[in-house]
């Protein structure tokens, strides 16, 4: 079926970059930061799962965010809001706290930590991982942490953007580090 212009992603009206140091629990991601594409799914935020897989972004779920702190160290995340809205803290307990709402779009690189701190009764969220990789999830502990920090630099980068394909930013944004 051809893509009708109101499935398409609006282009940036606003994006965000975060870069989070480790902590003693969290490696966070050394190299890459987080990206946050706000609106980017405003029109028609219930299609973020098939955007993201239909940009090689795949293994992906409906669900929430886990309300403790998790990384993924093998693979990179994409979150995209679908429904309601949530606080999440990004980069462990001295990271930063960020809204996010139906429509909004975040990318995680390998190792950044992410919670749930709160949420609207109808949040729900999708995630992918680019190439549909098999992530795993790991926590706040002193094992977790020494297993991740050698994986997370063995991450490649994704070969598209998940919500903009070949061309997008994200891909602009990782390489230009």
């Amino acid at each position: 079926m051809p893509e009708s212009h109101h499935d398409r992603p609006k282009q940036y009206d606003s994006i965000e970059t975060f870069a989070f140091k480790a902590d003693k629990l969290l490696p966070n991601n050394p190299e890459l930061p987080a990206v946050l594409y706000r609106h980017a799914l405003q029109d028609h935020p219930e299609s973020a799962e098939q955007i993201f897989n239909d940009n090689g972004w795949r293994n992906s779920w409906v669900n929430g965010v886990f309300s403790y702190h998790h990384y993924h160290s093998n693979a990179h995340e994409v979150l995209g809001v679908m429904s309601g809205s949530a606080s999440l803290q990004l980069g462990g307990d001295t990271g930063r706290k960020v809204e996010v709402s139906a429509g909004d779009v975040l990318v995680l690189p390998a190792g950044t930590a992410h919670k749930r701190l709160a949420s609207s009764h109808d949040f729900r969220i999708a995630g992918a991982y680019p190439g549909g990789a098999a992530y795993n999830t790991r926590r706040a502990t002193p094992d977790d942490f020494a297993a991740a920090l050698p994986e997370i630099g063995q991450v490649p980068l994704p070969d598209s953007d998940p919500v903009y394909g070949k061309d997008g930013l994200l891909l602009r944004v990782w390489e230009g580090i």
